[in-house]
Formats: structure tokens, sequence, C-alpha cells
């Protein structure tokens, strides 16, 4: 025989960046573990400086990291922990990135223009990352701007499993908020019973970010609940926009899920203005005390970040979290 056989149990570490800490440290009561010490800071001149406190050689590592404001900056961390791990010797690298930043810019609208979300794989391959997980990317093709192994993530179970505690699902309708959300809007009503699928048309110069016009409401939602689901919140418009279109069209009430709450202002000042009963998010995100408001409800993504992170180092299956196969 050759070669030599080690007799030392695998080792998983989760470290953290400072972007949300308090996610990694709900992971890692999930995982009944607790974040390797990690010493991080800025220079006078914004350079950042990372190193982990003890060893972590031969360790499966997973890096956690949600990209919230200012977004270069975690990522920039992320990165340069990413390195460090490498350079530590571990023996692989999952980041783990609950909200993967530049998602949405995952094609060319016009000539000349970056694909951001290819270049955010890049840098992580580049950096060291082996594989990558994350929650409910802005598209599923952007798995495959990654050469590795990518946990794309559900957070529909946790939604669905609320929404159903808020509203009559005999009296439901799921509503996308424009046409290019309607697959995930199936899927969610196809979750909740098979209620009614209805879809708002909108309207959205490319020239002009985060603005669109709601038009109106493909599908029936007279007198009934209606749960407007997105993968994200920005700045509010759309789904403000789309709330108003949905009462306007007689609907009895407006729930909104969405996986990110990113929340950017003037989101919350829009969403407690639009008449939206409840809005739902996850906390893969911050959501800092100035951006919460009575109607909005925070779901804890830690249990599935957590049972996604053990079933990767047993080497089990990440798609038997949702499907059971």
């Amino acid at each position: 025989m050759t070669g030599i056989t080690s007799h030392g149990e695998n080792r998983l570490v989760l470290v953290s960046g400072r972007a949300h800490p308090e996610l990694a440290a709900a992971v890692a009561d999930e995982l009944g573990i607790e974040v390797v010490p990690t010493t991080a800071y800025d220079f006078a001149n914004g350079e950042i400086y990372v190193r982990f406190a003890e060893s972590v050689r031969g360790a499966d590592a997973f890096v956690l990291q949600s990209h919230t404001a200012p977004i270069n900056e975690w990522i920039m961390e992320q990165l340069l922990m990413v390195d460090a791990l490498k350079r530590a010797s571990v023996k692989s690298i999952t980041a783990v990135v609950p909200f993967y930043g530049y998602a949405r810019q995952d094609k060319k609208h016009r000539g000349r223009e970056p694909i951001s979300a290819r270049l955010m794989a890049d840098l992580f391959k580049t950096a060291g990352a082996d594989r990558i997980m994350s929650v409910d990317l802005h598209a599923a093709q952007t798995q495959g701007f990654f050469d590795g192994p990518v946990d794309h993530l559900w957070a529909m179970p946790i939604l669905t499993d609320y929404v159903r505690t808020r509203v009559d699902v005999a009296n439901a309708a799921v509503v996308s908020p424009d046409a290019g959300r309607i697959r995930v809007a199936e899927q969610w009503a196809a979750k909740l019973g098979g209620v009614p699928l209805a879809f708002v048309h909108k309207t959205r110069d490319i020239n002009r970010p985060n603005q669109a016009v709601a038009n109106r409401v493909v599908g029936e939602v007279a007198d009934r609940d209606c749960v407007l689901v997105d993968d994200l919140i920005d700045t509010g418009g759309t789904i403000s926009e789309a709330v108003k279109v949905l009462t306007a069209a007689g609907a009895r009430s407006v729930i909104v899920a969405a996986t990110h709450g990113v929340l950017s202002d003037p989101a919350v000042s829009r969403l407690q203005e639009s008449g939206a009963r409840e809005v739902i998010i996850t906390d893969t995100l911050p959501i800092h005390v100035e951006k919460r408001f009575a109607k909005l409800t925070v779901l804890s993504i830690a249990p599935l970040l957590g049972r996604a992170i053990r079933e990767v180092f047993d080497d089990g299956s990440v798609t038997s979290l949702f499907d059971g196969v």
C-alpha cells in the first residue's frame, strides 16, 4: 500500500466577516460550534486586514459573509478571508454567500456592459473557493458562472410555512411582481396547494435603475388574499406599486414575501405607505433597527444554512433539504 492514511477526524470550521455577525452566530448555534475567532480591521486608507486566531489546517472551512452595504467592502473582506484560509492549508473552502452581490447583473442588456455576476464567481474561484453556497439567486443560471459546485438554497419552504399561517389558502392567489418571476410564483402556488396565479405587467427603462412602472394585473385577484412574491426588495418601488395595482384590482388583502431585504432608502417609507398587510423577509441580510417597522416580519435563515453546511460537510445531499431525494 502506498501513501499514509490519517486516523484523524474531519473538522468543520465556520468563519465570518463583519457584515452580518448575528447570522454567523445563529448558524454556529445550529451546528453546535463556535465561530472561529478572527481579527479584522481597516487601515487608515480603507484597506482590510484579516487573520484567524487559531489553526484551521486540514479543516473544511465555511466562510460566511452576506453582501450588504457597503457591498464592495464586504465582498473584498470575504475574498481576503478565502485567500487567508487557502494559505492556512485548509482542506476545502466554501464561500457561504446568503445574498450574492451583483447577482442582478447576470447578462448584457446593451453593448459595453459587464456581466458582473460572472466576475464575482471568477473572483471567488481565483481567491481559492472550492464551492459557493447561496440563497435564492436572482437568476438560477448564475450557478453556471462558477467553475465548481454551487449549492443554490431556497428560502421558499421557510416563507411558505409562515405564509400558510397568515392567509386563508382556500381564498388566496400568488402574484408575481413581473413576468420574469412567473416561474418562481408557479412554485409558490404549488407549495400552497395549487392556488391561482397572477402577475403584474410592468415596464422598465434600462437607463433608469431601480425604477419600474406597474400597469395592470394579469389574472384573477378580486376578493382574494394575494401573496406577492419576489427574490429581493431593494428600494421597494416595484413591490409598492404592485401592491397598489392589486388593491385597485379588488384584492381583499396583499402580503409581500421576499427572501432578501436590501431595503435601500426609501424602501421603508414606500412599504409602509403601500397598503400591504404584512411584509415578510428573511435575515439573509442584516435588518438594522432603522429599517424595521410594524408590519415587517423577519424570519431566520440560519436553520437552512446550518442544515446545508452540515450536508456538505457530511458528503450528504443538499437537494434532499427540498425534495427529499
